[in-house]
């Protein structure tokens, strides 16, 4: 376990933040003041951390005085040194007897050093600051004077940037740096020395971090993001939100998608939620496809020859859900389709492009959002390798899930092979599957969704709100000869036999549970077939 000697002249937060949080594990073994008054004191008495004061005596010298503070460290134990707005610039007479001594300095080093730090950012105008922790080096010449030029002039460990806005004035910009800057950095830098991983040469005067390296997941995940929209409000009225844009983003997106009718409603939160769920389930056919989203679950998607067939299609699984919903389109929407996405009530349209008399009859729906998505030829494109999602205190970030088997590398597991049509719904089927809310079934149909059971606790649960759908809500399908798909594998055999029951002839699961042999066992009894993608595409969010 790593111990930390913490020296501060104030509130000492930087340091009352790191006992707080024991980034690696490391503990605040002691806190050392120059100043008797200093509220640091009370706070770490309060956390059972033992203090010091060691204060400047009038007409001491610099060197003088560190080694009574040297003096007063001596009795405990500490591999780390951390300075917290302590209000001495230190010289070899301290330095040479410590351990690694970290500083966090308020400004992107090496700009604006110093102790006015925020002032100067102010005076310069610039528009991002934030903070510095680096290696405490001496900054005094050999009668113990400083020298300004050394001052916060250590090798630097981390920084994390920070914006500064019109109006902002020194109070502003402390209190910002400190807790979006030095609440992140400093943790992060003692964090890297506990585990092992912080090398300081002190020779060359240099820093050393194993692992901070690039990649998908790096260890310093640094991004800045444009409010590019201000919404009506979040999922709920009473919730405030806004749009942030990413513009480097090559891919086509709702965030980037125009909306054509600017004189209708603007979107809002859930709307562009929905039509991004909706967009990029289009993506995923080279074919003419259409998907209507509601709640960012598919109630309805497929594939034709012609984008007005596709829409007809996906609408026909479960138009009573699809009210109210989002329609995505990978082709240019003509007057056809767009005849037809009027013909009852629906929230956004999204598509790369639209004819003239698409544009003409979309516009008759006065609360109807037209988005361009823009060139077709962009749809098949794909530069955002990574998903995000934000949590309460930090952010997942996971690889998207692009997966796209082919026929060749399903695994028949029954007696019964799919037939050529089969294994053309099946791949459909595990495609849009991929796009609809853990538990999910799917059942299809050619190229078309028959029914969705979608946002399951059980998975056979799953499997009875497919076959219902397709029973009750689906205009013109039925369940009878249709494909199921299952974004994970059946725990047991009472799923296949449901399925059976709704006419389903063929199956497409990951497989992998423990009784894999029991459900393909039922698949044989009912003359289904079943192939196996050996991966899972659960969908949580």
């Amino acid at each position: 376990m790593t111990r930390i000697a913490g020296l501060a002249s104030n509130r000492g937060r930087n340091l009352l933040h790191i006992a707080d949080r024991t980034p690696g594990g490391a503990e605040l073994g002691v806190v050392l003041t120059n100043d008797p008054d200093a509220p640091v004191l009370d706070d770490a008495e309060k956390r059972g951390i033992p203090t010091e004061v060691v204060a400047r005596e009038e007409g001491e010298s610099r060197r003088d005085h560190e080694q009574r503070v040297v003096a007063a460290l001596a009795d405990y134990d500490f591999e780390l040194v951390c300075l917290d707005g302590y209000m001495r610039i230190l010289s070899d007479a301290f330095l040479d007897e410590m351990p690694t001594t970290l500083n966090v300095h308020p400004s992107l080093l090496p700009s604006f050093p110093g102790t006015d730090a925020h002032e100067q950012v102010l005076d310069a105008g610039v528009k991002a600051t934030g903070c510095t922790v680096h290696v405490v080096t001496d900054a005094t010449d050999e009668e113990g004077n400083v020298v300004e030029s050394e001052v916060d002039g250590g090798p630097i460990v981390t920084q994390e940037p920070v914006p500064v806005y019109e109006g902002d004035d020194e109070s502003d910009l402390k209190e910002r740096v400190l807790y979006e800057g030095e609440f992140k950095a400093y943790p992060r830098a003692v964090r890297w020395f506990a585990e092992g991983r912080l090398d300081v040469d002190a020779e060359v005067g240099a820093v050393r971090i194993e692992g901070d390296d690039d990649g998908r997941f790096p260890v310093r995940k640094l991004e800045s993001a444009d409010r590019v929209a201000d919404l009506r409000y979040g999922e709920n009225p009473h919730q405030d939100a806004a749009l942030y844009g990413d513009a480097t983003c090559e891919e086509a997106s709702v965030v980037d998608a125009p909306q054509r009718n600017e004189g209708a409603k603007g979107m809002g939160y859930n709307n562009y939620n929905d039509a991004d769920a909706a967009l990029n389930l289009v993506k995923e056919f080279d074919r003419p496809a259409a998907a209507v989203i509601k709640h960012t679950n598919p109630a309805g998607c497929a594939t034709a020859d012609t984008l007005a067939d596709a829409y007809e299609d996906a609408l026909a699984t479960d138009p009573k859900s699809a009210f109210g919903g989002i329609v995505a389109l990978n082709r240019e929407c003509d007057e056809a389709t767009a005849e037809q996405v009027t013909d009852s009530f629906k929230e956004v349209v999204v598509a790369p492009g639209y004819t003239d008399d698409a544009l003409d009859t979309l516009f008759e729906k006065d609360n109807l959002r037209v988005l361009d998505a823009g060139d077709e030829a962009d749809f098949g494109e794909v530069t955002e390798t990574t998903t995000e999602k934000d949590l309460v205190g930090g952010r997942l970030v996971q690889e998207r899930d692009l997966q796209a088997p082919t026929r060749e590398e399903l695994e028949v597991v029954t007696e019964r092979e799919p037939t050529e049509d089969q294994y053309e719904s099946l791949l459909f089927a595990w495609q849009t599957i991929k796009h609809v809310k853990s538990n999910a079934i799917l059942f299809a149909d050619g190229t078309e969704t028959v029914g969705v059971g979608a946002g399951q606790v059980s998975r056979v649960d799953a499997v009875e709100i497919a076959k219902m759908k397709a029973e009750k809500d689906a205009e013109g399908k039925s369940a009878a000869g249709a494909v199921m798909a299952s974004d994970a594998f059946f725990p047991f055999p009472d799923a296949i036999e449901a399925a059976a029951e709704a006419g389903i002839e063929a199956v497409i699961q990951p497989g992998g549970s423990v009784n894999d042999d029991d459900v393909i066992e039922a698949a044989d009894e009912h003359d289904m077939a079943m192939v196996f993608t050996g991966q899972r595409c659960f969908r949580h969010d």
